[in-house]
């Protein structure tokens, strides 16, 4: 860029990403060293694309709202039941994403995993540090953005990713803020996972065992997420537009929002709901449901006020070495719905998300036939 000054010409240094990155990386401080350090303008690794915020964005007291499940005598009423199941039916069809409420899993479980988990990030950093890396076959990967390196634009959190299942961490592995509270949340959520996949398998005319047997529940894994509060949040955001590679994914969110689902090509807030956990479709049951339940596009923007923070079980076995592959259930299929998509086993499936990152992209179309 040239730049005309007191009549003369100048240029501009051109802008070196790859040193920006490499030179933040390296702190192993995270966005959350930027706000510590008095940051009062968003560094241009950041900055997004201007096409980012280019969907419409409809506030929440639009037409469309995030269907609210409450699972209140799933177990003890077979009517109860019945309607509930055909609750998810019609929430995993349209939307991909619906909250839950009355799921068993205390309120004072909830608040504590959100204060553990803040009381991680907001440690001394050289605590921290121990287990930042980006190495992802390790049990707790602590780090900015699993895609800094390849990423247009980074965003504007720090996140902890902690494998839980079916190879679960010594305690003395898990950060101390947390330790005790991730074994007990982790199978709280597992039991919830069990009952999801339930009523999920009933839903798509099922046994209710039928995702439990071929494994859907083998893998969990609990990604903690961190957005600071950020000072120019029109110029970045706080998780890039996308999918989840998962099977499904149960979220804790915090107070603050942000949140938002890419329903018929408008943004709309999945807004905070008292003792609710938000639960989504991912790529992987939609593959093997062939497109009858959908893994929708989601994004968080950044915020002013933070930080805001997150916990998202991600049901999936990761990069756990497994022969087992995935296609297209054959009970779901037909001559008018013959198979959309090839087999392929969660390893491959999630090395391919890996290396494209949040692009934008749908993991899916690799695998389409």
């Amino acid at each position: 860029m040239v730049v005309a000054k007191a009549g003369e010409v100048q240029f501009e240094p051109e802008y070196d990403r790859a040193s920006e990155i490499k030179a933040f990386d390296e702190t192993k401080a995270g966005v959350k060293g930027l706000v510590d350090a008095g940051v009062s303008e968003v560094p241009r690794m950041f900055h997004q694309p201007p096409d980012t915020f280019g969907e419409t964005y409809v506030p929440s007291a639009s037409q469309f709202s995030i269907p609210v499940i409450d699972l209140q005598g799933v177990q003890e009423d077979c009517g109860t039941r019945t309607s509930i199941v055909e609750e998810v039916r019609t929430a995993s069809k349209e939307w991909g994403f619906f909250q839950i409420i009355n799921h068993g899993i205390p309120v004072s479980v909830l608040e504590e995993m959100k204060v553990r988990v803040r009381r991680f990030f907001e440690q001394d950093d050289e605590l921290k540090k121990q287990f930042y890396t980006r190495d992802n076959l390790k049990k707790v990967v602590h780090n900015t953005n699993f895609d800094l390196l390849t990423a247009p634009a980074a965003n504007w959190r720090d996140s902890v990713y902690c494998k839980m299942a079916p190879d679960p961490p010594r305690p003395e592995e898990l950060p101390e803020p947390f330790r005790d509270m991730m074994f007990e949340y982790n199978d709280r959520v597992m039991s919830l996972g069990h009952l999801l996949f339930e009523l999920i398998s009933e839903a798509l005319g099922l046994n209710p065992d039928h995702l439990l047997k071929i494994d859907c529940a083998k893998g969990l894994a609990q990604l903690c997420h961190y957005y600071p509060a950020c000072p120019q949040p029109e110029l970045t955001i706080g998780t890039s537009k996308h999918a989840d590679s998962t099977f499904l994914t149960v979220l804790l969110q915090d107070h603050i929002g942000g949140l938002q689902v890419l329903h018929e090509n408008q943004w709309i807030d999945v807004p905070p709901v008292p003792g609710a956990l938000v639960v989504n479709i991912g790529d992987l049951l939609q593959l093997i449901t062939n497109d009858s339940l959908v893994s929708v596009e989601h994004r968080v923007l950044a915020n002013l006020v933070g930080p805001r923070v997150s916990v998202a079980s991600i049901f999936v076995t990761g990069f756990h070495p497994d022969p087992r592959s995935y296609g297209p259930i054959k009970e779901l299929l037909s001559v008018d719905n013959p198979p959309k998509y090839r087999e392929t086993t969660v390893q491959e499936f999630m090395t391919h998300f890996q290396n494209k990152g949040l692009d934008g992209n749908s993991t899916l179309l690799h695998f389409r036939i």
